[in-house]
């Protein structure tokens, strides 16, 4: 019974041992990426392998009519709404005015 509970505090000090090790890691790895010129070549990378800065992704934007979401710069933008083409801001613009838009 004694060798039992041993082997069942070991385990589980295992489990927090690697758990651990994983959020060092991860936090190290995140603070690495905030850190300005900070370079994906490991040690001994200069200056010269510095990464390329990630571009944000471009906002979506939902069509007033089909429901489709466009980039924002694709999209056109009327009436305080975006629509995924000219077809559908036209559309959406005569039915507003009650005429039907075909």
């Amino acid at each position: 019974m004694r060798q039992i509970l041993l082997l069942v505090v070991f385990v589980l000090a295992a489990r927090w041992l690697v758990k651990t090790m994983r959020a060092a890691q991860t936090q190290a790895a995140m603070r690495g990426a905030a850190r300005p010129g900070a370079t994906r070549g490991g040690a001994g990378a200069g200056p010269q392998a510095a990464t390329k800065p990630r571009q944000l992704a471009e906002p979506m934007v939902r069509c007033a009519v089909c429901g489709v979401h466009a980039p924002k710069s694709e999209s056109v933008f009327g009436g305080a709404h975006y629509f995924c083409s000219v077809e559908h801001a036209r559309r959406y613009a005569a039915r507003a005015n009650g005429r039907e838009g075909r």
